[in-house]
């Protein structure tokens, strides 16, 4: 296949037969009732095989772009494919926000929410937080409409593709609101063992990176709401670690001209509460990606078992991010029914190197029931991940109602949800 049937990190190759990008939600229902094997395509970040198919990959990044605000009802109806910076600006202009992004504006909404995909803060929930309704074409063709509230909604929403193609969502808006976002370097690693819960609750959003070195933190970005008493100023240290004198990318010594404003220059919630923004497409190519979560009252204790392979860490790392992420109640959320915290790694391009070290973050981890992110690179056993969801079972079930031909189903669904 040409690099166009690669994924974003271009480190999976797809095996389908052909790649198809409707024009029309019509001719999408038309091709997947001809096709016997169908798997969904985005903006393709993900970094395994959660996406592919023997069959027919079909984009729904060729879909008419909707973007149908109800201000009274405070929601937004938009099309899959679209990008969340695609849209974000019209919300804003209609004086309405999403609660939450995440890192990367450039990803789908559609793939973002089927994942788990999330931003930061101890009150956000992940992106798939605020869907209330998703249209999706079923495996004959047909269309069929899904609503909070619903019987199988709570297990629809983060549902990796498994029970259709997702042709809209409808999500959930709160007033707009200006962020301002300030870098901290080198805090003290006790400070952030001892006070997790403080530097995490110390913003809307916060995001702690580090490459695992020896001595301080390297970075804490802190992601204030504007409030009513307008822009603040910060204090030159912040629980010992001291505010940044310029602009940082989250990798020390590159360029931050591709990152989201700082140094507490107010701005809409979309040009903020992402790290980079949306102007500047990410490189790809160039890194592997994994995240594993852990209940919040364990971080501490999962960053200590981390921090004690950290000579098998940074070799292959590139930097590690550490993010929060609110309780919900999707099934297949990896903080279903946990306030969460999030261990984040961007890894060197080489699957090879990266594998055993990976092996030994999940031992580490095992004993605070570590869920993985779906898209992103782990090795978690099928017979762990079945005990680490309440709801897995019932997911399984669900599958076998919503597509019982298999339509959907690839090899990543069959090792992780056999039914």
């Amino acid at each position: 296949m040409t690099p166009a049937e690669m994924n974003w990190a271009g480190n999976i190759t797809f095996g389908a037969r052909r790649l198809c990008v409707p024009r029309s939600v019509a001719e999408l229902r038309e091709t997947v009732a001809a096709s016997e094997a169908v798997r969904a395509l985005g903006t393709r970040h993900s970094f395994n095989t959660v996406a592919d198919t023997s069959g027919d990959l079909v984009s729904v990044a060729g879909l008419p772009r909707v973007v149908d605000i109800d201000p009274a009802a405070r929601t937004a109806t938009v099309s899959a494919g679209l990008r969340f910076g695609e849209f974000a600006a019209a919300l804003h202009e209609r004086g309405l926000a999403l609660h939450n992004l995440g890192s990367l504006p450039h990803i789908s909404a559609a793939g973002a929410c089927a994942t788990g995909t999330h931003g930061s803060g101890v009150d956000n929930r992940s992106l798939a937080g605020s869907v209330r309704a998703l249209d999706l074409v079923t495996a004959d063709g047909g269309t069929r409409t899904l609503r909070r509230g619903d019987a199988d909604f709570d297990g629809a929403v983060v549902s990796l593709g498994a029970l259709g193609v997702v042709t809209a969502l409808t999500l959930d808006l709160v007033p707009a609101f200006d962020v301002q976002q300030w870098v901290y370097e080198d805090l003290p690693e006790a400070t952030l063992t001892a006070g997790f819960d403080e530097v995490l609750s110390a913003a809307y959003s916060v995001s702690v990176f580090t490459d695992w070195s020896p001595g301080p933190v390297g970075q804490v970005w802190l992601k204030q709401r504007v409030g009513g008493e307008g822009p603040r100023r910060m204090p030159a240290e912040w629980l010992g670690a001291r505010l940044a004198d310029g602009s940082r990318h989250p990798i020390p010594g590159v360029p931050a001209g591709n990152c989201t404003r700082q140094q507490g220059v107010p701005g809409p919630w979309h040009r903020r509460l992402p790290h980079f923004r949306l102007e500047f497409t990410p490189s790809n190519g160039d890194e592997l990606q994994s995240e594993y979560f852990v209940a919040r009252r364990d971080a501490a204790a999962a960053y200590e078992a981390l921090a004690r392979l950290r000579e098998r860490i940074s070799p292959v790392l590139q930097i590690s991010e550490i993010r929060s992420v609110a309780a919900d109640d999707l099934w297949l959320s990896p903080a279903c029914g946990r306030d969460s915290v999030a261990f984040h790694f961007t890894w060197v391009p080489d699957a090879a190197a990266v594998a055993p070290v990976l092996a030994e973050i999940e031992d580490a981890l095992a004993p605070f029931g570590a869920r993985p992110h779906w898209g992103k690179v782990f090795s978690t056993a099928p017979e762990v991940l079945r005990t680490l969801y309440a709801r897995y079972a019932d997911f399984e079930r669900l599958m076998a109602r919503h597509d019982p031909s298999g339509t959907f189903r690839n090899a990543f669904l069959d090792r992780h949800f056999p039914g």
